[in-house]
């Protein structure tokens, strides 16, 4: 497993437009699932929206992984709150535009999640579509 995961917030942890309660239980049972994994250094939740979970949220505890969260984090651009992470890394994300060039430009591995977009917002329907074209030429598909 890699030892850094970075994991798109909307829609893995919590889909779009949905409150606080929501992204706290997504966080929650996101590191229930990997956190016990001795080999993860670091979870890192990040979002380009403003989006925040409570402050007490899904902190690292003892013995398990250093937990990250990002809001606003202007992906694909903004590299340097990821520069200190373990390597190998995979970032975890339903956008290629987004979430895939940030993988790249990390050197991680991409894992593209697919979700149902047809109650998504405009937002992340349109940048679906433009990342559509970018993706073969980013990624090889096996």
């Amino acid at each position: 497993m890699a030892k850094t995961i970075i994991l798109d917030v909307e829609p893995l942890v919590a889909y779009w437009d949905t409150g606080r309660e929501a992204l706290d239980a997504g966080i929650a049972q996101i590191l229930g699932q990997i956190g016990a994994d001795p080999s993860v250094s670091v979870v890192c939740f990040t979002t380009n929206s403003d989006r925040r979970p409570s402050p007490d949220s899904g902190g690292s505890g003892p013995g398990g992984p250093r937990v990250v969260y990002l809001a606003s984090a202007r992906k694909p651009f903004w590299t340097a709150p990821y520069r200190g992470f373990p390597r190998p890394g995979v970032v975890i994300g339903d956008q290629v535009a987004t979430d895939g060039i940030l993988a790249r430009r990390l050197g991680y591995m991409f894992l593209h999640y697919r979700p149902d977009l047809a109650r998504a917002p405009a937002g992340p329907r349109l940048m679906n579509e433009l990342g559509r074209p970018l993706e073969p030429l980013l990624f090889r598909h096996h």
